[in-house]
């Protein structure tokens, strides 16, 4: 197997570091929040309307409805909720300069119990302790990313989380409504949404195992059932008011 690492001609030192392409775990999430929440959101539209025997025309409609004002809800709330967290770390990140400035003594201490906490004592605690404190660019984000617990969000993050949200919930509110556009029967077309639903929900759960942990049968299996269950809530809702005279 090849170095990562490529060397110089002289043979001397490195050359290039080949850099190991990381998933974003804010990508992998916004996928499913999105996906997700799209197949089970019209899954249960369509199990609750079909259990209260409502036409297809009507699913259709009330579907379609539902995708434009969920998608854009959705990738809304993706916007604002990824901007708030921008806006939170630029806020601490101004005063926990501000508190280098003023009162660099007790930063200094609070550098050391995180690195008291990760069981360095002695010299090697004094001289990283140092190194630390002697770079404020170290610091800051030392400081950041271990007391405060809060990772950079990039500018274009917003923007990016709201599209992969939007988009991903309007698949997810495509797939369970295809059989209706090509079937008449509405307990035929409820059947094949409930199987593509099942599908694309084991799907996701599938590609979710593929770069985190957990074995991919268990997580689609998970991921199904959750979204399944959200349906049969749907139904059950449904099936009660019809059979309450309510439709």
């Amino acid at each position: 197997m090849a170095s990562p690492i490529a060397r110089s001609s002289s043979g001397d030192r490195p050359a290039a570091v080949a850099h190991e392409a990381h998933p974003r775990p804010t990508l992998l999430s916004d996928f499913i929040l999105g996906s997700q929440d799209g197949i089970v959101n019209v899954l249960g539209i369509i199990l609750g309307l079909a259990a209260a025997r409502a036409p297809r025309d009507i699913i259709i409609i009330a579907t379609l409805a539902a995708l434009a004002a969920e998608s854009i809800a959705m990738g809304a709330v993706a916007y604002t909720s990824t901007l708030s967290r921008r806006r939170l770390y630029l806020a601490e990140e101004r005063r926990e300069l501000q508190e280098m400035r003023d009162v660099p003594e007790i930063e200094r201490q609070e550098v050391r119990e995180v690195l008291e906490g990760w069981g360095y004592q002695g010299a090697d605690l004094e001289d990283l302790l140092d190194r630390i404190c002697r770079n404020p660019k170290a610091m800051l984000e030392f400081m950041m990313a271990f007391e405060l617990k809060l990772s950079p969000v990039e500018p274009e993050a917003p923007r990016r989380s709201a599209f992969v949200v939007g988009s991903a919930t309007v698949l997810g509110h495509l797939i369970p409504l295809l059989p209706f556009f090509v079937l008449a029967d509405v307990l035929v077309g409820s059947i094949w949404a409930v199987v593509l639903s099942g599908i694309a929900l084991f799907g996701v759960g599938w590609y979710e195992s593929r770069i985190t942990e957990g074995t991919w049968w268990r997580n689609g299996s998970q991921m199904m059932l959750i979204g399944l269950t959200g349906g049969l809530a749907g139904f059950l809702i449904g099936f009660a008011l019809h059979a309450g005279g309510f439709y």
